[in-house]
């Protein structure tokens, strides 16, 4: 079902989430822009109703008398469709019945198998009659389809955040998770804001800019040190742990740490420790006493705890040059008999001075924001300049020139800080930099087109926003400089193809790796699915501990992985997308190899790994991830792992269960002989006329699987007895096992999978879900990848080169 088309509508924040009245002001005045949030869904304007009609009737007509009439026409008619009775209007004017037609005759559902198949021919003359006439899609000009104004997703913001600002700010706890709407959780029509979300945002873009834009050119030099690289005086028996010092309470000891300091002055020192001792109280105390080469410099007395922290600050005033830090434990009451260990742990050491700002560093970041050498001391001059930092940061906030009247705006906020009594010239540029990151400007993916073309409904987004589109597509983040600079220029268009080749080298792609994949393939569920490997494992008669009733977390890490790494491998080798499918190859680092029982891998990197011959691994199907979120905690599921096959793989996808569908197990009642295999329990459910239409196409495919438990592990026995991993899939082909059914996938169902992968791809890169009209966007590419064998290189390209990812409707 299509998401309705909605009007992104923000509420005003509540005067608590704003920290000032100018951030209040800018909020909502900075932008007009969501006047423009979402285009309405218009037809396509070329005439077509005549030309439909009458092919319809000399071409798609007699296709339609042969093949389908049979159930879908008559007095005895009892499905949905009666293609005998269509009217004009459903001819020319019903798209979704024919998007239904298209899918069902390319997935081979219609006609049913046991039925005349239309030829080759027959089958390629539906499809261009629905798609350029019932669709009315113009061969020339392909319709980009509706687009919905986007809110950035958490990933999007976290990324675009650290990009701009330097900050690695906790998307996950701060914000609420993101809907997913079409699989993906960057779908324009699902990614509302809520009054509340809009003020996580105000106080998000606050902490953001406290943590990130310093406000004074120099800093205050602080060295640290963790305990451990305290070095012994005297011997201290006491174990160190990994960071820290342990003195015993019962042993005289002192340990030292050797500081320099560049120049003479006051510095203050600040030590944090723990006592750490016993549950059960030990009447031992200690003297903590603290000196440098010249004096004792403070002491004070200690007791148990079983564990308590504190930190002590001590001023010195030192001399340039090296200066020793002494800690030393004095026990004050002897041991008592019996006593357990109690320790004075030094966790950690800073040194912060000089306190004379003539001996202070350059703030290391102060100049990415800030410049000049100095700011200037007449009034017009540094609110020019304040101008000039602004429109800098806004422009790489708002991914494209920001507007004078919105800059204008955004330095009076500035201006109305510095004129206040404490204000500076940074605390007010970095309050209207508050501003920029609260405004819906920065939170949505705001988009403008080129001029419209007289009597062409669609047009070229604007370089800008192709820049976005890529950049959010390729890294999930803001176009980095180069394609701001392209984009400034008229030029990013015309070195498309030389940008998407360094995008893919940079390490930013990377997002696009993890974040597509996990969700096309679903494998980022794996963290989380509930498997119990005791009840799994005992159905092959394995018994192990009780306690071991959860998958452990670097197994489910390193499964998480493997997908992300074969979707990396085949993108930057630009290999054929078939190697999805089958592949004499997997990636394993040490932790998943040890799980699968494969020999020859050691260290934590995901590494190519040769297959040997006759493995079932290799390819999507058979990952570890696919195969653990498609089971049941305490079995496999053939049916959910088919479910996935046809959703993910061959875009066929089943229409929901009926209401009132009882346990699969209960199928098997009259089973009374034996335990009956998933075989035999799917085999009895599949009895009823109800349930067969679905699970014969499911049900062989999930079936193929069985060989793998809910674990993802090889296993050729379940309730001792042997697995059976063969079928036939709903259009006739027979399979021994699951690694035959791969190469009868690639033999005869390439193309399903081909506009699948495509239509999945497509759905991410523009954050809506594809519709009828999309179809030839979607069949061009597809026809691309199977005349170059399925190169990844030629997806990506079709997809940026294509009418949805380049353009929009004229509104």
């Amino acid at each position: 079902m299509r998401f309705p088309q909605k009007r992104v509508v923000l509420a005003t924040c509540g005067p608590a989430a704003l920290a000032t009245a100018s951030t209040a002001f800018l909020l909502w005045a900075l932008t007009g822009c969501l006047a423009q949030s979402a285009e309405k869904t218009l037809p396509a304007t070329r005439p077509v109703v005549v030309t439909a009609a009458s092919k319809f009737h000399s071409t798609v007509e007699p296709i339609l008398q042969a093949r389908c009439y049979q159930c879908h026409a008559g007095a005895d008619n009892h499905t949905p469709v009666a293609f005998d009775a269509l009217k004009s209007d459903d001819i020319s004017g019903n798209p979704e019945l024919w998007l239904k037609v298209l899918r069902n005759t390319r997935s081979h559902i219609m006609p049913p198998r046991d039925q005349d198949q239309p030829t080759p021919e027959q089958q390629l003359a539906l499809e261009n009659w629905i798609e350029f006439s019932a669709f009315g899609v113009d061969p020339d000009h392909f319709d980009p389809g509706r687009q919905t104004i986007r809110r950035l997703n958490r990933t999007e913001y976290r990324n675009t955040i650290q990009d701009l600002v330097g900050v690695d700010f906790d998307v996950d706890t701060q914000f609420p998770p993101d809907d997913i709407g079409y699989g993906f959780d960057n779908i324009g029509d699902v990614l509302n804001v809520s009054p509340m979300l809009m003020e996580k945002y105000v106080q998000a873009a606050q902490t953001i800019v406290a943590q990130g834009i310093p406000l004074n050119p120099k800093v205050m030099p602080v060295q640290t040190v963790v305990g451990n690289r305290f070095s012994d005086s005297h011997p201290v028996t006491t174990p160190r742990n990994a960071n820290s010092t342990d003195l015993s309470f019962y042993i005289d000891s002192t340990v030292t740490h050797t500081f320099k300091v560049p120049i003479e002055g006051d510095y203050t020192i600040l030590l944090d420790w723990n006592v750490k001792g016993a549950f059960n109280f030990i009447p031992a105390r200690c003297s903590i006493n603290y000196s440098d080469d010249e004096t004792d410099l403070s002491s004070a007395e200690h007791v148990w705890h079983d564990d308590f922290s504190g930190s002590d600050e001590i001023k010195v005033h030192w001399s340039a040059g090296k200066h020793p830090f002494n800690v030393t434990l004095h026990p004050t009451t002897l041991k008592p008999s019996g006593a357990g260990l109690l320790s004075f742990r030094i966790l950690k050491v800073q040194v912060k001075g000089p306190q004379d700002e003539a001996g202070w560093s350059p703030a290391p970041a102060y100049k990415r924001f800030f410049p000049r050498d100095a700011i200037p001391t007449d009034p017009s001059q540094r609110r020019e300049y304040a101008r000039d930092v602004l429109r800098t940061f806004a422009t790489r906030a708002f991914r494209r020139p920001v507007p004078d009247e919105t800059l204008d705006r955004l330095t009076d906020i500035a201006q109305s800080v510095m004129d206040t009594s404490g204000g500076t010239f940074e605390r007010g540029v970095a309050q209207a930099m508050v501003a920029v990151l609260a405004s819906p400007r920065f939170l949505f993916r705001v988009e403008s087109a080129e001029p419209a073309i007289a009597g062409n409904p669609f047009i070229n987004v604007d370089e800008y926003s192709l820049a976005s589109r890529l950049s959010y597509f390729l890294w999930s983040t803001t176009p980095d400089d180069e394609l701001m600079n392209l984009a400034a220029t008229g030029q990013l268009r015309q070195n498309l193809r030389a940008q998407v080749t360094r995008m893919l080298a940079d390490q930013k792609s990377q997002a696009f790796v993890e974040n597509f994949t996990s969700q096309w393939l679903q494998s980022r569920e794996v963290t989380s699915v509930a498997i119990n490997p005791h009840e799994v494992l005992l159905r092959e008669g394995i018994t192990v501990p009780v306690a071991n009733n959860s998958v452990p977390g670097p197994i489910r890490q390193a499964l998480l992985q493997e997908p992300d790494a074969v979707f990396a491998y085949i993108m930057h080798n630009d290999r054929s997308v078939k190697e999805f499918l089958a592949s004499d190859y997997i990636f394993l680092n040490q932790t998943l190899a040890d799980y699968y029982k494969i020999p020859g891998v050691t260290g934590p990197a995901m590494r190519k790994v040769d297959l040997s011959p006759g493995d079932l691994r290799g390819g999507a199907l058979t990952m570890g991830a696919t195969l653990m979120v498609t089971s049941n905690p305490t079995r496999t599921s053939p049916v959910k792992r088919g479910k996935w096959v046809l959703e993910n793989i061959l875009g066929a996808p089943t229409p929901p269960p009926p209401p009132d569908i009882p346990p699969l197990e209960l199928a098997a009642k009259n089973i009374t002989d034996k335990t009956p295999t998933l075989r035999e329990i799917l085999a009895a459910h599949r009895a009823s006329p109800v349930c067969a239409s679905c699970h014969d196409r499911m049900d062989p495919l999930g079936l193929s699987m069985e060989n793998f438990n809910a674990e993802g592990l090889f296993r050729d026995k379940e309730l001792d007895q042997p697995i059976d991993a063969s079928g036939q899939l709903f259009t006739g082909e027979t399979f021994k096992d699951v690694s035959d059914l791969k190469q009868a996938l690639i033999k005869n169902h390439l193309p399903e999978f081909y506009r699948c992968l495509t239509e999945k791809m497509l759905t991410y890169a523009t954050g809506r879900g594809m519709e009828y009209y999309d179809m030839p966007t979607i069949d061009k590419i597809a026809d691309q990848l199977q005349q170059s064998d399925g190169r990844f290189s030629t997806l990506l390209l079709g997809i940026i080169d294509s009418a949805p990812f380049q353009q929009r409707r004229v509104k």
